[in-house]
């Protein structure tokens, strides 16, 4: 059974914040390349790294007695305690004000900016704000806000979903295939304990989901490296974006981009077309 919320203690951890370094490595491009199934090269000293290298930086590291069932830290510290056992990237937004570099050493600036609690279909929702100021030696490089969202386990049947709409039509698309590897090597780069990634029995039989889950930033970092392609090797100076639905393992999947008037709509879809997440980029 959940622990009851108690959103006035929760909010109590609004304006919390947190320092960490890194230092951006020729090994971690030359592995975020490869996940992004770009060229791997021999990335030397001032190459720019992918867009989302950060956030591969200064992540958290706990113990293995200080992990929860899911994989992720027990509750409390920097984030707060959410009684909710479910975790999820639910989106974002980021500005690129310059990119980082092979041999940077990066620092992360992390404030708690929100939480609040809504209702949907499964339940309750928690919704996490983390406001992010990543910089290297030359300056800010990049501001962002992370949307984090907890809910409940639910053990009932889903009702029978509705007809989705026809999958949208992209001038730009491209297709990969999501396999357990792809997710492992990204939980790897990104020291990412949960789960849900990498062990079927306890994301099929623990959370009822039919398969491994593709990683929410994963999908962004392949939006945001289309949308760069896109415009000549030039990141947005804006995007934003959120989950629609789960990305499974197994499939295809495509990143898909169409111009729009002030920018370029991007999404991910699964391999019958429907989108999982979205994104909207302006420069």
């Amino acid at each position: 059974m959940t622990e009851k919320l108690d959103i006035d203690h929760l909010r109590q951890w609004i304006g919390r914040s947190q320092e960490a370094t890194d230092i951006v490595t020729a090994q971690l491009v030359m592995g975020l390349r490869a996940t992004l199934f770009q060229e791997i090269g021999e990335p030397v000293k001032g190459d720019i790294a992918p867009f989302t290298v950060h956030w591969c930086l200064a992540q958290p590291v706990f113990p293995m007695s200080m992990l929860g069932p899911d994989g992720h830290p027990t509750r409390g510290g920097f984030l707060p305690p959410v009684p909710l056992p479910r975790r999820m990237w639910a989106g974002g937004e980021i500005e690129f004000l310059q990119p980082l570099r092979v041999g940077d050493e990066s620092t992360r600036t992390s404030r708690i900016s929100d939480v609040t609690v809504k209702t949907g279909s499964t339940g309750a929702l928690c919704f996490v704000s983390v406001e992010h100021t990543i910089s290297s030696p030359r300056g800010t490089a990049i501001r962002e806000r992370q949307d984090i969202v907890y809910r409940e386990m639910t053990s009932a049947q889903a009702a029978a979903p509705k007809a989705p709409p026809p999958p949208p039509k992209a001038l730009h698309r491209e297709t990969h295939v999501s396999d357990p590897v792809l997710l492992f090597r990204y939980s790897a780069l990104t020291f990412n304990g949960h789960r849900i990634h990498y062990d079927r029995d306890y994301v099929t039989k623990v959370e009822g989901y039919p398969g491994l889950i593709f990683h929410g930033p994963l999908q962004a970092a392949f939006i945001i490296e289309l949308a760069a392609k896109l415009r000549g090797g030039k990141p947005p100076k804006k995007f934003t974006y959120r989950g629609l639905q789960p990305l499974f393992e197994g499939t295809e999947f495509s990143v898909n981009a169409n111009e729009a008037a002030e920018g370029m709509e991007l999404w991910t879809a699964n391999a019958e077309g429907q989108p999982t997440m979205k994104g909207t980029a302006v420069w």
